[in-house]
């Protein structure tokens, strides 16, 4: 089996790829079954002739425009990952944001600084929802 992410060769029974870290099953850039990088909009994977399935972009899934411009505008107050599922992560941003703001702004500007990070690795497609589900375009 292979990492739909990267192409490496990863364990059957791996939750994640040692080697880019990413969920199993999530990606579409390689073949599951030979590993050969694929057209995001494949079919069948020309190497080995195996079908390729998108399953891990789910039907209503999240958008990654909006959570993209959600985490570069009010990334700082952590809206973004509240649209996204991760609770936790956004009541930190919110709190440190807001508490943080009493210590000469660097709260919001730490808060700020996480937030267009994680607006470059939502663009660049490294982060999924809380479900796990693939962001859609």
């Amino acid at each position: 089996m292979f990492c739909k992410n990267c192409g490496a060769e990863t364990n059957e029974n791996a939750a994640v790829c040692l080697k880019c870290g990413a969920n199993a099953n999530t990606g579409n850039s390689f073949c599951k079954n030979c590993g050969a990088a694929v057209s995001q909009n494949a079919a069948v994977c020309l190497n080995c002739g195996s079908a390729i399935s998108n399953q891990n972009i789910a039907k209503g899934s999240k958008s990654k425009m909006a959570a993209g411009l959600l985490a570069i505008f009010l990334g700082y107050l952590g809206v973004h990952n509240f649209y996204l599922g991760y609770t936790k992560k956004a009541v930190i941003q919110l709190l440190v944001s807001l508490l943080g703001a009493f210590l000469f702004g660097l709260g919001p500007l730490a808060m700020s600084i996480w937030a267009i990070v994680e607006a470059v690795n939502i663009f660049q497609g490294k982060i999924t929802d809380a479900d796990g589900n693939t962001l859609s375009e």
